[in-house]
């Protein structure tokens, strides 16, 4: 009799340590009774019946992060690109994870792929490097509602490198050197305009106010003649200080005479001059 009791005792001891399963914090599991789904155990203490319910799986419902290889995509005008993304994600629904899908990282790395070469498509090569948020917005949008069914939530998704063939980044790089050229020449040009500009209304403002001056002034022969003989003397000045400057051998009396009717349109000509009685 006492063994039959140890016996009983014993058995009842086994069942029901058999029948708890303490699950960890962040994790639930799935329970089939008689390979039917029966229920889902979460976090703490829980019991199921021995030989009657099965844990088929225990997973993690934390946020994942998956990882997506370098994939080749066709932009809009025709140019292949390297493009890599990194997806968070996590389960929402442990059931619906397991039994929609045979393997949900596989799953989700091949709609991602997908979507990344479709949204990759749509756009030219130099809007993917300008729109990068509008694409991780666009990537959730569609992973999200795409994985809906699947019981996994797409939290958020980063295009990590849009990188074009080697020859196509030299190409860029030829234009972008031509472009940022043909910005300096222009640029440059614009200056030398702008300063030619200047300079002439500078020298417009300045005959202006000796022309005043001269106006008041009862001796502005004098005075013109005194201007134009110092600009003479700066011009000779600046000529023979320029290191390329040239010997110019010039007449002093055609000079007096050129100076002369500069100062004086109505004098004479040097042929009628009275220094300069005509030649027989």
């Amino acid at each position: 009799m006492e063994s039959i009791v140890a016996a009983l005792a014993l058995l009842i001891v086994g069942y029901t340590v058999g029948s708890v399963r303490i699950i960890n914090q962040g994790t639930e599991a799935l329970v089939e009774r008689l390979g039917k789904f029966h229920r889902k155990l979460t976090a703490g203490l829980n019991f199921v019946v021995p030989f009657l319910d099965t844990i088929v799986l225990e997973e993690s419902t934390r946020e994942r992060v998956l990882d997506i290889d370098k994939q080749k995509a066709i932009t809009g005008d025709n140019v292949s690109a390297d493009v890599d993304a990194v997806v968070y994600w996590r389960i929402l629904q442990l059931e619906r994870t397991f039994y929609a899908v045979e393997n949900i990282e596989e799953a989700l790395e091949s709609l991602v792929t997908t979507t990344l070469r479709s949204e990759i498509g749509r756009m030219s090569l130099a809007q993917t490097f300008s729109s990068r948020n509008e694409i991780n917005q666009a990537l959730l949008h569609q992973l999200d509602e795409a994985t809906a069914t699947w019981g996994v939530k797409v939290t958020r998704v980063e295009v990590q490198s849009i990188e074009p063939a080697p020859d196509v980044l030299r190409a860029m790089e030829l234009e972008r050197a031509a472009e940022s050229k043909k910005k300096a020449a222009i640029s440059e040009a614009q200056g030398k305009k702008q300063a030619a500009i200047e300079e002439a209304e500078g020298a417009v403002q300045s005959m202006k106010m000796i022309a005043d001056a001269l106006k008041s002034q009862p001796n502005s022969r004098e005075i013109m003649k005194y201007l134009v003989a110092q600009r003479y003397v700066d011009a000779s000045y600046r000529l023979g200080d320029s290191p390329n400057s040239k010997i110019v051998f010039m007449d002093p009396k055609a000079l007096t005479e050129a100076l002369s009717e500069l100062i004086d349109p109505n004098a004479p000509p040097p042929s009628q001059h009275p220094l300069n009685p005509p030649k027989e």
